[in-house]
C-alpha cells in the first residue's frame, strides 16, 4: 500500500501544480463546511467567515487552502498534509498563526508535541491516504469532536487507493454519518458527513 500512496501524492501535488489558483476546490469547501456543521458569517466584507470561539483545530490534509484560513478567534490552528506547499503558503498560514506540519494524518497520533484539541477536520482526504482507518483512529485520540465529509462508492483509482464505504467510515469514526446523493453542478457522486465524538468527548 505504501507503493501505492507514494504514487497517489505524486499524482496529487501534479494535479495541484503551482498551488496558485485554488478556488474550484475553495467553492467546495463553502458545501463541504456546512454539511460539518460549521456556521457561516458575513463580516461586511466577505459572506465566508467562520467563527470559531477560541475553539483549537487540526485540519487533516487542509494542504495549501484549509478552511482554517477563513476562522477568526481561533484558538489552536494546525493544517498536517504530507504535500510539500510552495513558501509563500507557508508565509500565508503563518501570517494567520497557523502551524503547517508538513506530515502524514497516519503519523499525528505518535507525536508528543502534538496538543489535543477540541475539533479535527477530515473533509475529501482519506481516500489519498494510505491507511484511513489510522487518521479516523488518529483524530479521534486528538480531539473532542471529528468533523467529516467525505465521498463513498468511488472505485480504486489513480490518486486514490481506497474505496471508502459508509460501513468502514462508520466503524472507523465510531458512529453514524450521513448519506446523500448529490448532483450538483461542481459536486457529483454519494458523499458522507457527520460530526463524531472523540475519545476525550466531554471532557
Amino acid at each position: 500500500m505504501q507503493d501505492e500512496w507514494k504514487k497517489a501524492q505524486e499524482f496529487e501535488t501534479d494535479w495541484w501544480g503551482d498551488c496558485l489558483n485554488t478556488y474550484g476546490e475553495e467553492e467546495k469547501q463553502i458545501f463541504y463546511a456546512r454539511k460539518m456543521g460549521l456556521r457561516w458569517f458575513h463580516n461586511g466584507k466577505s459572506p465566508y467567515n467562520i467563527d470559531l470561539g477560541g475553539q483549537s483545530v487540526i485540519d487533516i490534509g487542509g494542504a495549501v487552502s484549509s478552511l482554517l484560513l477563513k476562522c477568526v478567534n481561533r484558538g489552536v490552528a494546525i493544517v498536517a498534509d504530507p504535500m510539500p506547499i510552495p513558501d509563500w503558503a507557508h508565509d500565508r498560514y503563518a501570517s494567520g498563526v497557523i502551524e503547517f506540519l508538513n506530515r502524514k494524518g497516519e503519523e499525528l497520533g505518535t507525536l508528543k508535541s502534538l496538543p489535543k484539541v477540541d475539533e479535527v477536520w477530515i473533509y475529501n482526504v482519506l481516500q489519498h491516504t494510505d491507511d484511513p482507518a489510522l487518521i479516523c483512529k488518529n483524530a479521534r485520540k486528538l480531539g473532542k469532536i471529528v468533523r467529516v465529509f467525505e465521498w463513498i462508492g468511488i472505485k480504486d483509482e489513480h490518486g486514490h487507493p481506497h474505496e471508502l464505504t459508509e460501513k468502514k467510515l462508520n466503524e472507523w469514526l465510531g458512529g453514524e454519518g450521513r448519506t446523500e446523493k448529490l448532483s450538483l453542478p461542481t459536486l457529483r457522486g454519494t458523499c458522507y458527513y457527520g460530526i463524531f465524538k472523540g475519545d476525550s468527548y466531554g471532557v
